[in-house]
């Protein structure tokens, strides 16, 4: 007759439904500190800052490189230099907080159950986030994983990675610069005036790509998809209501007021120079 005891064999409640959202800067930061590592070390690995969304998303706005040392069997992490580049950093963002760790390389690794166990006593439900800065597949691959865990009745076996989705998202002032940093040779970085003059263009060419989907949907050329026209008139309901005229001042009083700080700056600016100049003047004499 069969044992009515049973061991079960089972998965921890699954995050896959989890998404991560990840700002440019992580992803500079981390090709930066890959290509400033030491010479021996094949990888870099570091913690992953941001904050939680009430939605449950994991948005990740910044980060930094921990010093590791690494063999097939054991990883071993700088504790302390984390714990005092987290409280350097907390001091500047308190809002800041342990979200997950990085590292280089294409996908996870035979070490990143032994990491990932680590960041799990930091925070809960820590994201892995990989950067293929090998270009394995012609492309600089990001991943984002978590950690799903298998367990024998009470005792637990193994970690599971498993696949996250990612978003990567800025706000305007951040594309400026994402669009400079990812072309491959640049003169110089844009002003104030230039990068609104960059923006202004590429609003008119996004308007004049909208323009161009409504009037194909309406001579028939296009399915029309109700989901994209309620998005479109949400978009231009949100447009205040004003004459050309009124438009028109509202800009120019804007610039003016832009134009107006440029030059307090750059008089500022002068001034420290004259009295840095002065100073060394005096002390010389």
């Amino acid at each position: 007759m069969a044992s009515s005891d049973q061991t079960v064999l089972q998965f921890s409640p699954s995050s896959a439904s989890l998404l991560a959202k990840v700002h440019p800067l992580v992803i500079f930061n981390i090709c930066d500190c890959f290509v400033r590592r030491p010479d021996q070390a094949e990888r870099i690995i570091g913690t992953l800052l941001g904050s939680v969304l009430p939605d449950g998303t994991v948005d990740v706005r910044n980060c930094y490189a921990v010093p590791h040392s690494e063999s097939q069997d054991q990883v071993a992490l700088d504790i302390d230099y984390h714990h005092n580049m987290l409280s350097s950093h907390q001091k500047v963002n308190p809002k800041e907080v342990i979200v997950g760790w990085f590292s280089t390389g294409f996908g996870v690794s035979g070490g990143s159950a032994l990491i990932q166990e680590f960041y799990s006593r930091e925070t809960s439900n820590p994201i892995h986030l990989t950067i293929d800065t090998g270009f394995q597949n012609g492309k600089a691959s990001i991943k984002g994983f978590v950690s799903v865990h298998l367990s024998l009745g009470d005792q637990p076996l193994a970690a599971q990675f498993q696949e996250i989705p990612l978003d990567l998202c800025m706000i305007e002032a951040e594309r400026v610069g994402f669009d400079m940093l990812k072309t491959t040779t640049v003169d110089k970085l844009p002003n104030d005036l230039e990068g609104m003059e960059a923006s202004m263009e590429r609003l008119l060419a996004l308007i004049d790509d909208v323009h161009k989907y409504v009037d194909d949907v309406v001579e028939g050329r296009l399915p029309q998809d109700n989901k994209t026209g309620r998005f479109i008139a949400d978009t231009v309901a949100t447009i205040p209501k004003l004459s050309p005229q009124a438009f028109d001042k509202l800009v120019n009083d804007g610039l003016q007021d832009q134009l107006l700080l440029l030059y307090l700056a750059s008089l500022t600016r002068t001034q420290l120079s004259f009295a840095e100049k002065l100073n060394t003047a005096a002390q010389i004499l």
